[in-house]
């Protein structure tokens, strides 16, 4: 599916594989057949999500589960890092369609894959659970950014999702020879909730760094304008709507000519006061 284009948003991609990594999915678009289009690659990867979650669980069984998971990772690097690739390569972008869905897919796809990693022996629910709170509030936020900004974010502090598959394959590769890790004494917890917590971690600090740096430089783009004086009716006017309030204000009449007023002969231009009528018997 096409992610972007230039009159939607830009792309910043500056993880460690992120050069090598580009080089590579456009040879394999370029020879990727013809009827496998980009739909076709978003619905693998999202399907490799869900066996993933499903192989972590029977993991708690079967532990050879484990290696399926490692599998499923790497079948859904493929269809998720591909998938745009082919819409550029082809030039076959569809720029929102594109970047909703992909990012639907991602949610559901780290959705499948922690809950099976929660309903397993190898991560407790909690740990889990914070973890999908601190990844739907960077997303969020990620999101929000690309939308005020026009600039989508793909990495940070040069960690991107290839990266990010590729520490949590070793992890899952670990839990073949250590799935309980000790942190002084003889306390002894899951690998999977100490990675858990130390990745919910950065997830907080990730956000925090990113909400002030947009906060900023959205700030400083659009600054507090001045005040403006209040209409009327207690709103800010603006200066054009002030124009045509005074341009339908009635004037006051002058009266060039001389007019006896009360017995009273008016010389000049004045303005004309209401005649004051006393009735007889105020006299």
């Amino acid at each position: 599916m096409g992610k972007e284009t230039k009159q939607q948003h830009r792309r910043e991609h500056g993880s460690l594989l992120a050069a090598p990594e580009k080089r590579l999915l456009v040879w394999m678009a370029e020879r990727l057949p013809r009827w496998v289009n980009s739909d076709h690659l978003s619905a693998l990867g999202l399907t490799a999500m869900l066996v993933a979650g499903l192989a972590f669980w029977a993991a708690s069984w079967n532990t050879l589960f484990l290696l399926v998971v490692v599998a499923a990772l790497a079948v859904n690097w493929f269809g998720d890092s591909l998938d745009g690739t082919v819409a550029r390569v082809r030039n076959q972008q569809r720029p929102r369609y594109g970047f909703y869905l992909d990012h639907v897919i991602d949610i559901l796809g780290t959705f499948f894959l922690f809950a099976g990693a929660a309903l397993s022996d190898f991560m407790s629910a909690p740990v889990a659970l914070a973890f999908m709170v601190a990844y739907m509030m960077v997303s969020a936020e990620s999101y929000l950014a690309t939308h005020s900004r026009g600039v989508f974010k793909m990495s940070f502090m040069r960690i991107g999702p290839t990266e990010l598959r590729i520490i949590l394959a070793i992890g899952v590769l670990y839990l073949f020879q250590k799935p309980l890790v000790g942190l002084g004494g003889d306390a002894r917890y899951l690998l999977f909730d100490v990675g858990g917590v130390v990745a919910t971690a950065g997830l907080a600090v990730t956000f925090i760094i990113s909400a002030a740096r947009n906060t900023v430089a959205l700030y400083k783009a659009e600054p507090t304008p001045p005040r403006q004086e209040a209409s009327p009716s207690g709103l800010q006017a603006s200066p054009s709507v002030r124009k045509l309030v005074r341009k339908q204000q009635p004037r006051m009449q002058i009266n060039p000519q001389p007019m006896l007023v009360s017995g009273q002969w008016l010389q000049g231009p004045r303005r004309a006061e209401p005649v004051q009528w006393r009735r007889s018997s105020d006299r």
